[in-house]
């Protein structure tokens, strides 16, 4: 019987924004009232926070044995991240890249999703070896983070964390906030991972591909909310930083630990459709923050970013036809 699978989906995918948007504003909240400077908050927190939900959907589903769903959640939030979120902030309004350290993490997140790809094309596999090495590289991402955050007291990024954080929560709240996002991020993660999976087997298609759409559009939901609330505000740093660290995060540590968990051989899909999909996206990311034709600075404009937002209805199209002749 489907009805209470898709009761669990749909439920699960409201709790999990409203939790998500909770934890990463009680964290922030929490950091600030602590302390923390306004870079460090907007790269760590904000960044990879937003990525909580893909962490614990891809954990619960790696430890349930369901490695085609922790997998399809990690890299379709990349995709729709990219292609789908900034696609729609950008045609709201054009994103301009000013940061210093975002331009640094942009080449960052490449260099991650390179590595990621050599990793999984060596032998089509992802094992524990592989998850424990991009786990790593997530350590060392952290690392640099807090050091650019210290070294670094003004930037372009820590002014529209100061504007957002002008008053920040009360403390107690801001505690309450982080604990009872954290519970029922975790709630709502299992009701996504349960409901996608029983979905899935009803329909005869694959874990996978519900990983790379429902669940993935679904956990990715909270970064287009803050997105545009971000750019209404004129704070372009939190948006495309959002995005960056949250494909930082996925690429690193939510793929790390599906290994970690579950090591498996990876679907043929993920090889041939979805990572080269992910790679030219990373890559157009890449080229629009750096700007390196026209002039001026990095700014994905109104035009690239229907260009983005096409990429991804046509990657979805695909997805469907796939489905429906039974060869997703």
């Amino acid at each position: 019987m489907m009805l209470w699978p898709i009761v669990a989906l749909i439920g699960g995918i409201i709790l999990l924004i409203f939790s998500a948007d909770k934890f990463v504003e009680g964290a922030s909240a929490t950091a600030k009232r602590l302390g923390m400077p306004s870079l460090l908050i907007g790269m760590v927190i904000i960044g990879f926070g937003s990525s909580m939900p893909e962490m614990v959907i891809s954990a619960l589903a790696a430890w349930d044995g369901n490695p085609g769903l922790a997998l399809g959640n990690a890299f379709g939030s990349n995709i729709t991240n990219i292609a789908l979120i900034l696609g729609i902030t950008a045609m709201i309004s054009p994103i301009a890249v000013k940061s210093s350290v975002l331009v640094k993490e942009l080449p960052l997140l490449t260099g991650i999703t390179v590595l990621t790809a050599f990793l999984v094309y060596t032998d089509g596999e992802l094992d524990r070896l592989d998850g424990w090495l991009l786990i790593l590289v997530f350590l060392g991402l952290m690392t640099w983070s807090i050091y650019e955050g210290m070294r670094t007291p003004t930037d372009d990024l820590a002014n529209a964390v100061d504007q957002e954080l002008a008053t920040p929560l009360p403390m107690r709240l801001a505690v309450t906030y982080l604990i009872l996002g954290l519970t029922f991020l975790v709630i709502s993660s299992r009701m996504l991972v349960w409901g996608g999976t029983e979905i899935a087997q009803a329909l005869g298609i694959s874990n996978l591909l519900i990983g790379l759409t429902i669940v993935a559009i679904g956990t990715s939901l909270p970064e287009l909310a803050s997105c545009i609330a971000a750019v209404r505000k004129n704070e372009h740093e939190l948006a495309l930083g959002n995005v960056i660290g949250s494909n930082m995060f996925n690429t690193s540590m939510v793929i790390g630990i599906a290994g970690v968990i579950a090591p498996s051989k990876l679907d043929t899909a993920i090889l041939t459709r979805d990572m080269p999909v992910l790679g030219v996206l990373t890559l157009a990311l890449f080229v629009m923050g750096y700007r390196f034709y026209g002039s001026g600075t990095g700014r994905i404009n109104r035009y690239e970013g229907s260009i983005l937002l096409a990429s991804y209805l046509g990657y979805m199209t695909l997805l469907a036809a796939m489905a429906v002749t039974g060869n997703a």
